[in-house]
């Protein structure tokens, strides 16, 4: 028995020895894709054991899950659900621009359903997957075993189209990941015969033929040349594509978007559920309704409220809001032939398949010269006989070893010999003796032709150039473009909230934070219902497109559009689905958004005057605005349409004072309204000198005190008693 012995190695050069080589194992086994024919190994697998099955394009279908046990038995010992799904992605003409495999049966939707099971689906290949394995049986390509050693698999397909690009491809490795759009056939095949005869020329010369990607959903494309140009000439980068839309004309002037092309890879049940989401949460007010309608083709049918806005301006906002308008990115890290992963231009993966192209062209000429030169000799053995014939026959009738003297009188080799001996009777006519010569002759000009395609380069793009001539004029039909350029709008983003309908509502706020809001302007001393243990804490009028601000304890200012406010006799919905309120932060005041000034306090005396345009949020978070001392809230709000602030405390003192001797400012803490001893901020308000001090008694009724001289005063002062009757705590609301 073999001694075992122990390697003293770091456990972490060990691990990462072992890591490397699972990475590099994924990055050339699993995850990207060959430039030479855009395929990672279990799409190869397939399309070469669909060939094995001859599901040629003129054949008859077979169920997948044929295919699938082929792959998995034979190439790819991996699950079969895998291999199901890599087949049905090359199925499926939303995915691929040119499907490898032609599908019958449910292979999925563009609304992200999955294909149906593989028992019960069939498939057979397309034109453009046998344009893939072409000249596969000429010795085109190296052969590999199989994962068990029982057979054998191409190491890469010959592939007559440039697929990584044509079809794109999408893989995620270990610290790499590649996504390659899809693009237009003819162009890219016009691209390459430039290429071919101008080797050096520029990224730039190479995007006048390819514009950009060609997606199998089509969509426009809205990006500067120049744009486009760079992401090309690094390999990285994305492009915007935007929905195809028209505008359908109904009755009485009235009209509806129709949406027909989505971007690539958006999955449409997603994209309207969306939308619909955002028509309930009143996030995208002007649009009434959305329908999907497609059926073959996609009609997403998309209803106006508001038909005095343009579609242009409508369907802008919905591009800024949706994903009727994404990016798709493209990192182009393929596999050389080396097998080496990298980032490249779009002018380097076209010349990496055109050098494949020709080492095709090569290994397929030198297969052919050695099959001519084999037939040659058979041929000049089979003409021997012919010039000799009364002999050859004597010796096959008379000898008992007619080989080794047919060899031997006419210095034949062994294969010639054994043509000869095989030769039919009816074959020793005159006119096969004809047939073989001018078959000989052919094979001579044949002969000569393939010598002069290995020996001259010229020879070769010449025969390179045919071939693609060739195939772009065969698919002339299949390959025209889908998806369009066109520059963005000069259309001014204009916000949805200037085009929202301006109609009556009251907005109705719990001491709990519940919100709701209730058509037409209610009268404010109405009866109003709310959830138990809650109760009114603030109820006033505004419209449906009015900016509705909130001021909370925490000194915090929040914003919606009064549109979007919950609607109906309910209870409303809490302020914490709409802003991301700090625990059981409360709000004290809400008021209609209006060019103006308001006035702000804390519980400890502190305060300033700030801008309203200066309190608007744009966030769900807030805009923090009061900086309050540790301990302290943020009290009370008022607006400054009055020459003098009022300000009262717990202890029942008021202070009047001037509101200029109070600083305007953004943010802060302010400075001190009113010195408290024992007590803290109780309420402010403006108020008039020639107006006084009104306040509510019980039961409604209003009390007012006209001379207010004797509370007047200086800021920072502690103020004298309120008057006889004022409300306990002292509160001016």
């Amino acid at each position: 028995m073999e001694e075992l012995k122990i390697i003293n190695r770091k456990f972490s050069d060990e691990i990462s020895e072992r890591y490397l080589s699972y990475a590099l194992s994924t990055i050339t086994s699993r995850s990207l894709p060959d430039v030479r024919d855009g395929l990672k190994p279990v799409h190869r697998r397939l399309l070469y054991a669909m060939r094995q099955l001859k599901l040629n394009p003129n054949s008859n279908f077979k169920k997948s899950a044929r295919v699938v046990g082929d792959v998995m038995g034979k190439f790819h010992p991996h699950g079969d659900a895998a291999i199901y799904d890599a087949m049905v992605r090359m199925a499926q003409d939303f995915s691929l621009k040119y499907p490898l495999v032609d599908g019958q049966g449910n292979f999925g939707n563009l609304d992200g359903d999955n294909a149906a099971a593989m028992r019960y689906t069939e498939a057979k290949l397309t034109e453009f997957a046998e344009l893939l394995l072409k000249d596969i049986d000429y010795n085109t390509v190296d052969f590999q075993e199989t994962y068990d050693g029982e057979d054998d698999e191409p190491s890469v397909l010959p592939s007559a189209i440039p697929n990584l690009l044509a079809n794109g491809s999408q893989g995620i490795a270990v610290g790499m990941a590649t996504t390659i759009p899809p693009h237009n056939l003819g162009e890219l095949l016009d691209a390459s015969l430039y290429l071919l005869k101008y080797p050096d020329t520029t990224d730039q010369k190479i995007m006048t033929f390819i514009k950009g990607p060609d997606l199998p959903t089509g969509g426009i494309i809205v990006e500067t040349e120049e744009s486009i140009y760079e992401t090309y000439k690094v390999g990285k980068g994305s492009v915007k594509v935007r929905s195809r839309w028209n505008v359908e004309k109904l009755k009485n002037g009235t009209w509806q978007i129709i949406v027909t092309e989505i971007p690539y890879q958006v999955v449409k049940s997603k994209l309207v559920e969306k939308i619909d989401i955002l028509i309930e949460e009143k996030k995208i007010p002007l649009i009434s309704e959305i329908n999907d309608e497609s059926a073959e083709d996609i009609r997403i049918v998309i209803e106006p409220k508001n038909r005095n806005i343009s579609p242009e301006v409508l369907m802008e906002n919905l591009f800024k809001f949706t994903d009727l308008e994404s990016r798709v990115h493209l990192n182009l890290n393929y596999l050389d032939k080396n097998n080496i992963p990298g980032v490249r231009s779009l002018k380097n993966a076209l010349k990496d398949w055109l050098e494949h192209r020709k080492e095709i062209l090569e290994r397929k000429s030198n297969f052919r010269l050695n099959k001519i030169k084999d037939r040659l000799k058979i041929i000049d053995g089979q003409i021997i006989v012919y010039l000799n014939l009364d002999r050859v026959i004597q010796i096959i009738r008379e000898e008992d070893n007619p080989k080794d003297l047919l060899k031997k009188e006419f210095k034949l080799n062994e294969i010639q010999v054994n043509s000869i001996l095989d030769m039919r009777l009816r074959s020793l006519r005159k006119l096969e003796e004809i047939e073989l010569k001018k078959e000989k002759n052919n094979l001579i000009s044949e002969k000569n032709e393939l010598i002069k395609i290995l020996s001259d380069e010229d020879k070769k793009i010449y025969v390179l150039v045919n071939q693609i001539k060739k195939i772009k004029s065969d698919l002339k039909n299949k390959i025209d473009r889908k998806t369009t350029f066109d520059n963005l709008p000069e259309i001014e983003i204009t916000n949805f909230d200037d085009y929202i309908e301006k109609e009556p509502i009251t907005i109705i706020l719990s001491s709990q934070n519940w919100i709701r809001t209730q058509k037409g302007h209610i009268d404010l001393n109405s009866e109003f219902k709310f959830r138990e243990g809650d109760s009114s804490k603030n109820i006033f009028h505004a419209k449906t497109n009015d900016k509705i601000i909130f001021f909370s304890e925490h000194g915090n200012f929040y914003t919606i559009l009064a549109n979007k406010l919950p609607s109906g006799r309910g209870f409303g919905e809490p302020l914490s689905k709409f802003f991301d309120l700090d625990g059981n932060e409360k709000i004290i005041s809400s008021f209609s958004f209006f060019e103006g000034i308001v006035a702000i306090a804390s519980s400890d005396g502190l305060g300033f005057k700030i801008n309203t345009q200066n309190v608007v949020a744009s966030t769900r978070s807030g805009k923090k605005i009061f900086n309050l001392n540790e301990n302290q809230k943020a009290k009370s709000l008022t607006i400054c349409n009055d020459e003098l602030l009022a300000v009262t405390g717990s202890n029942r003192k008021m202070l009047i004072f001037n509101i200029l001797e109070l600083p305007e400012l953004s943010k802060g803490k302010g400075v001190i309204l009113q010195r408290y001893k024992d007590g803290y901020l109780e309420d402010i308000k403006c108020v008039s000198k020639t107006k006084g001090i009104s306040w509510f008694l019980s039961g409604g009724r209003q009390r007012t005190e006209k001379d207010i001289t004797s509370w007047i005063g200086k800021r920072g002062g502690a103020g004298k008693m309120v008057p006889n009757g004022f409300p306990r705590p002292p509160k001016f609301d």
